[in-house]
């Protein structure tokens, strides 16, 4: 979110990260079917960074449990982010991060549609075009330089070092 060499969004408005989903005996239990749920796709996005920041699309509160939708029966998941102002031009890049993150992560049955949260940006029905464009979502992965960028959003953070 850059325009030269300044930040669109210099000082984002940092938010309060949702407590981790309790576990329960039968989470590691093969034998009950687990269905997919919005938690479940929320969990898988929320440490997406942002390209911009060294913080999570959940911690600027572009990501949310609500904006997650799931028809576990009908193979579907749709995300819907908010960018955090209205003529983010990481937008496109963002949406690319979530659509690759649960291309990865999900099982292949899942049809995945990610989407702009209406009204939250100009070009926002352009983006929603590109986003849901599968020939222009695959040219751009095949772009080195954006998949780099792709790619360090969605890579884990490293584990702090311990101290001895």
């Amino acid at each position: 979110m850059r325009i030269g060499d300044k930040l669109e969004n210099l000082n984002p408005q940092v938010f309060a990260e949702a407590d981790q989903r309790k576990e329960n005996p039968s989470d590691w239990d093969d034998a009950v079917r687990d269905p997919f749920d919005g938690r479940e796709v929320f969990d898988l996005i929320r440490s997406i960074r942002d390209p911009e920041h060294p913080l999570t699309l959940e911690q600027l509160n572009v990501v949310s449990e609500e904006q997650c939708e799931v028809d576990d029966a009908g193979n579907h998941v749709k995300v819907l982010f908010t960018p955090t102002i209205p003529h983010c031009s990481m937008a496109s890049l963002i949406g690319l991060s979530v659509r690759l993150k649960l291309l990865h992560t999900l099982p292949c049955r899942f049809k995945v549609d990610v989407v702009i949260t209406p009204g939250s940006h100009a070009s926002e029905a352009a983006i929603n075009k590109q986003l849901a464009d599968k020939e222009r979502v695959a040219a751009a992965f095949e772009n080195p330089d954006l998949l780099s960028v792709v790619n360090k959003c969605i890579a884990p953070r490293p584990l702090a070092a311990s101290v001895g």
